[in-house]
């Protein structure tokens, strides 16, 4: 199986967030960058990679995704900030 993986994108420190899910994170995040689809990323300007977390399937990973969208914005504010304190954007860590 390929593995996928969930992420979350901010638009800037404690902004807006956006979560989804993919099985090439590389490409994903670079189209959310460059505004290449339309869409709620675009439209609202959500362009760093803030959190991402590995599955061994793409049903598991959707399942997590499913479950991080319901929670309260605090517990995914805590989510990013356990491994990723200052909000880096993590895009350069992923291609290399």
């Amino acid at each position: 199986m390929k593995e996928a993986y969930v992420y979350m994108m901010a638009s800037k420190k404690n902004g807006t967030l956006y979560i989804g899910v993919t099985s090439d994170l590389v490409k994903r995040v670079y189209e959310h960058k460059q505004g290449i689809v339309e869409g709620f990323t675009k439209k609202y300007g959500v362009h760093q990679l803030v959190w991402c977390e590995c599955h061994a399937a793409i049903s598991e990973a959707i399942l997590r995704e499913r479950q991080i969208k319901k929670w309260k914005r605090a517990w995914k504010i805590e989510l990013i900030e356990k491994n990723n304190p200052l909000w880096r954007d993590l895009y350069d860590d992923i291609i290399g």
